[in-house]
């Protein structure tokens, strides 16, 4: 059984920095690739990041390119979404998924999915 939990939201200023951390167990991120998708209160699940198979690339959605980096330690079988110089349409819940059969910006393609954390940032 696959389970992914995330941490590291909270509450931060604009322009201000977190790191998002997603533990999974039971599936390695280097074999299955990680994506991050965000939701708005209101608003449908939109894609964030995303991190092939093996490391291989990576996408971004342009709304966060230039901010945001995703990476992973395949040791720890941890994923990360660094985000920097945030701004209060940045808030959202923010969840991490593994394993996309399809296109990576669709979350419908993701089978697994943590249970997500919040991320609010205030002007």
């Amino acid at each position: 059984q696959v389970q992914l939990v995330e941490s590291g939201g909270g509450l931060v200023q604009t322009g201000g920095s977190l790191r998002l951390s997603c533990a999974t167990s039971g599936r390695s991120f280097g074999a299955y690739g990680m994506g991050w998708f965000r939701q708005a209160p209101g608003r449908e699940r939109e894609f964030v990041a995303r991190i092939s198979r093996f490391g291989l690339s990576k996408d971004y959605a342009d709304s966060v390119k230039g901010r945001f980096t995703i990476s992973t330690d395949n040791a720890v079988n941890t994923g990360y979404l660094q985000m920097n110089n945030l701004k209060p349409e940045d808030t959202a819940v923010y969840y991490c998924a593994l394993g996309s059969s399809g296109p990576y910006y669709s979350p419908n393609t993701w089978p697994y999915w943590g249970q997500g954390t919040q991320v609010t940032v205030s002007s």
